[in-house]
């Protein structure tokens, strides 16, 4: 069975020996010494400062809004995000108090259309969260003068953007935080986990209370706060993935161009920015009708491979209460077409091979050179 991905598991003993230090050191979690030396070892290898680590993504964004004084009590905040994107990027707006409003996406690049954004601000929107797709970087520049212009936050769902560069600077470095996460299933992991990078400081350290119950250093309660930090065993894993990231890498980007090479003329592609580096996290193609995608994962997982339709369904097509029924096209659109395959450590050459005949043999076509998106 060929999984759409598999998590990476480290050298047994190389966890071991960090087991061993927790073991030693008998503290289990409160910011132990595993979740310092990834701390700062992540923001080493990641060119960021403020970086908080938490105990998954999701919560990563809801600490992220908290922080900003978003949502919670009244319920009228207001959040432009895409509707292309998984669900925990709208519902973690909902279960803080804050209503999602959908503006569509870019036709190319499947990340917001900072046009649409613009059109879509209110005098009820306090927050804009982009979601960097895929790993491709959003139009930062862009979404950040239109956030200036009108006086409001940009906090990105980076959940896919681990590594990521944008003009030699860390795409995690943009808006007034970015949360990413670190859930088994993405590049790097902590088996469950993930992290908030801050613009400020301040922002930081007060982030830093509201994760520990909203309680200071000197254990006074001084605001409201919740319990998701990361313990030392996630720490572990982290540690030891981030030992071998660079090979991770490296053998995805191997998946990703054969996938891309053998495919060329037979399916579109994400078109991606050209001012990011890649990750190789993802490797999505975007087929004619939904009726190929169909036919397509049918075919492959008739024979034991399981791609994912991320991201389907468009959420504006949600009927979940406080979820804005704005009409976002585009993002139908490509909702219906994108297949996500298999892309993991581990995955041979041979195996994309027999995947891509696979998906060849079910298009049953002539190969279409410069297929129009739409």
């Amino acid at each position: 069975m060929i999984p759409v991905v598999r998590p990476y598991l480290p050298d047994r003993r190389k966890l071991d020996s960090y087991i061993d230090k927790i073991y030693q050191s008998k503290q289990l979690t409160n910011n132990g010494g595993l979740v310092k030396e990834l701390t700062s070892r992540l923001e080493e290898y990641l060119g960021v400062k403020h970086l908080l680590l938490v105990n998954n993504g999701t919560l990563a964004l809801q600490v992220a809004y908290t922080t900003f004084g978003l949502g919670v009590e009244k319920c009228i905040d207001e959040a432009i995000t895409t509707p292309f994107t998984f669900i925990a990027t709208a519902s973690s707006l909902k279960w803080q108090g804050i209503n999602p409003v959908f503006t569509d996406i870019n036709r190319d690049t499947w990340c917001l259309d900072p046009e649409c954004v613009k059109k879509g601000i209110t005098d009820r929107t306090r927050l804009v969260v982009p979601v960097h797709v895929f790993g491709n970087g959003c139009e930062v520049e862009e979404l950040e003068k239109i956030a200036q212009q009108y006086g409001v936050k940009v906090i990105y769902d980076a959940a896919h953007a681990f590594g990521v560069k944008y003009n030699d600077k860390s795409l995690l470095a943009y808006g007034d935080a970015s949360a990413v996460s670190f859930h088994a299933t993405k590049l790097f992991h902590t088996i469950e986990g993930g992290a908030i990078i801050f613009k400020n400081p301040e922002d930081h350290d007060y982030a830093s209370e509201i994760i520990n119950f909203g309680m200071t250093k000197d254990s006074n309660i001084e605001s409201l706060g919740i319990n998701c930090k990361m313990n030392e065993f996630q720490a572990a894993m982290g540690l030891c993935v981030l030992e071998d990231i660079d090979n991770i890498i490296a053998i995805r980007e191997e998946i990703f161009y054969r996938y891309k090479k053998v495919l060329t003329d037979w399916v579109g592609f994400q078109v991606l920015n050209d001012k990011i580096t890649i990750n190789y996290s993802y490797f999505p193609i975007l087929l004619s009708s939904e009726s190929e995608v169909v036919r397509v994962r049918d075919a492959l997982e008739s024979n034991g491979i399981f791609p994912r339709r991320y991201f389907h369904p468009s959420l504006d097509t949600l009927n979940l209460p406080g979820f804005d029924n704005s009409h976002c096209d585009v993002s139908r659109m490509v909702s219906r077409r994108v297949l996500c395959l298999p892309i993991f450590f581990g995955l041979s050459v041979n195996q994309v091979d027999s995947i891509c005949s696979i998906i060849k043999s079910a298009l049953s076509r002539t190969p279409v050179i410069d297929q129009p998106c739409f």
